[in-house]
């Protein structure tokens, strides 16, 4: 597989605070690569770095292309989509409407397409998605991400207060991504969807990228379990 996302020495900042202190982590094409750590690892800036939404510098490169510096939406018409933790769904348009807003022109990803991975979704078109609950938020959002027709995914803990069975459908739909071709970076805080993708598993703890390697791997790496996860990313790593 060639490589599609290259990062070397990344650092970000939030004003005058630093949170990336050199990130380095690679992902090839149709690749998904789960980013773990405890809360405040500096994943969710990584992502937001990867988008454009944080000054960092450094190098990233999406198919040889440098991201530095550019904008959010020229990031996105490069191919990269982005779920965000806060889901961000347009809460007075109905379900519909937010699927077509994200839709790009000659698109693979049509609404039939996002109500055939999601038929909750088919089943609320026409509800505004501010009364949608929070793991139909979630699947909308990555319709509606989807829509763009991208080759790679950024998630933002897509698991996050859901349901064991919501999470179980989220992760189904990633892994029929996975079948396209479609390359996945994954932010979770436990490993329950990574297991579910078979995903390589990269460690973040304060800025830096810690284990990168098989998840299987990982469970014999008890100093690195123990310095920068939590007692429930130990116990599914097991």
């Amino acid at each position: 597989m060639s490589e599609l996302l290259r990062i070397r020495d990344l650092r970000a900042w939030y004003g005058d605070a630093q949170v990336l202190h050199g990130v380095n982590l690679s992902i090839d094409e149709g690749e998904a690569v789960a980013l773990i750590g405890r809360n405040g690892s500096g994943r969710s800036t990584l992502a937001k770095a990867i988008m454009g939404l944080v000054r960092c510098d450094g190098e990233m490169r999406y198919r040889g292309t440098s991201l530095i510096g550019l904008r959010p939406f020229e990031v996105a018409r490069k191919g990269i989509g982005y779920v965000p933790e806060t889901r961000d769904v347009f809460p007075t348009l109905s379900v519909r409407e937010n699927l077509l807003l994200g839709e790009r022109k000659g698109t693979r990803f049509t609404v039939d397409e996002a109500y055939r991975l999601f038929p909750v979704l088919e089943e609320r078109a026409s509800v505004k998605a501010g009364a949608l609950s929070g793991g139909e938020q979630q699947m909308l959002t990555l319709a509606r991400t989807l829509m763009g027709d991208p080759a790679f995914v950024v998630i933002d803990e897509p698991g996050e207060g859901l349901a064991p069975r919501v999470v179980e459908q989220v992760g189904a739909c990633l892994k029929t991504l996975r079948k396209r071709g479609i390359a996945i970076l994954l932010m979770e805080e436990r490993m329950t969807i990574a297991r579910m993708l078979n995903a390589r598993v990269a460690v973040m703890g304060r800025g830096e990228v810690r284990f990168d390697g098989a998840i299987e791997a990982l469970a014999h790496e008890a100093q690195t379990i123990g310095d920068w996860l939590t007692i429930g990313a130990l116990e599914i790593s097991r």
